[in-house]
């Protein structure tokens, strides 16, 4: 239970909880410590990402974006949650491209990986470095952990360890996780001749050696096609214990005819170590996400993820581990 009062300036939900909820929390693992081949211990999970994928024919205005913040207000009430939503004016709408590559039999992502471009657009023009983004993911978080992730290249790059929490596959009110293990770094840090060469493309990323490749073997852009991805920052999240998180709607459609593919629903908590996400924060992040789900029904699509209905464009689908 929670009392509530209402700032009306501002137009803030402000909860104060006065209970501890009663769900604990039991999706964040303990990684097993470990060392890769240079002796440097294993990544641990620094990020607790919640994620809902949502029925895109909801979103067909940037107004339609900010609906979706509507339907948080009563979990977030019900769950003593904080609800901040952003005004227009504070966030505005991004812009980015995002392609997939693979082999033309998936390979990568039959083997766990994504490897994927992005990059941001403003005012219709494409702004800064492409980026790219190659993920491990995977329901064994010690496999994930154990898998080293760094590239091979001269320029600088980022680690990201997630535990991604999304609505069970065949219905709602559950909660299925997925382990993440990411590296990004800049489009031209990556200094290769032929940059859909997978002989290449696995020279940068050491972690694809394990996956055999035919000779002059090619990467192709997967279902050929280009995402325009739509991203709106609609609000802020606070669990308490110094835990809160920005959340966010965003559509996915085809860059050639702009028709929708899929949304997603995401908030992300980051955390210096696991010692810092308290019982009580994570037992609230967790009664909002599986009181979010009821209150989302209508808008909720199952046992999808963004990248896999891009892979599911044309053809048979590929055998993931999501």
């Amino acid at each position: 239970m929670s009392q509530k009062t209402k700032d009306k300036t501002k137009g803030k939900d402000v909860a104060k909880p006065v209970a501890k909820p009663a769900i604990r929390v039991h999706h964040l693992p303990a990684i097993k410590a470990g060392k890769y081949a240079d002796g440097l211990p294993y990544d641990e999970i620094r990020y607790l990402e919640c994620k809902l994928i949502l029925k895109p024919n909801h979103f067909t205005s940037r107004q339609s974006l900010f609906d979706f913040a509507k339907v948080l207000r009563r979990p977030a009430r019900a769950t003593g949650v904080l609800f901040d939503p952003v005004t227009f004016t504070e966030r505005p709408l991004a812009i980015r491209e995002v392609l997939f590559v693979d082999t033309h039999d998936f390979r990568l992502y039959n083997n766990a990986f994504i490897l994927r471009r992005r990059i941001p657009y403003q005012d219709g023009f494409p702004v800064g470095i492409p980026e790219i983004v190659f993920k491990f993911r995977h329901t064994d978080p010690q496999k994930t952990a154990e898998l080293d992730m760094r590239p091979h290249i001269t320029g600088d790059y980022r680690i990201k360890f997630k535990a991604e929490a999304l609505p069970l596959k065949d219905g709602l009110g559950g909660m299925r996780m997925l382990y993440s293990h990411n590296v990004e770094f800049h489009m031209e840090s990556a200094i290769m001749s032929d940059r859909m060469s997978m002989d290449r493309i696995a020279d940068a990323l050491p972690a694809l050696k394990s996956i055999p490749w035919e000779k002059d073997e090619r990467a192709e852009l997967v279902g050929g096609t280009i995402v325009e991805e739509v991203l709106q920052d609609i609000g802020m999240l606070d669990f308490g214990n110094r835990m809160s998180a920005m959340c966010n709607v965003a559509l996915w459609r085809n860059r050639g005819d702009h028709a929708p593919l899929i949304g997603e629903f995401a908030f992300q908590l980051k955390f210096r170590r696991r010692e810092e996400l308290t019982d009580e924060a994570l037992g609230r992040c967790e009664a909002f996400f599986l009181a979010l789900q009821a209150e989302a029904r209508d808008w909720i699509q199952l046992g999808a993820t963004k990248t896999g209905v891009v892979y599911r464009l044309k053809g048979n689908p590929p055998h993931a581990h999501e």
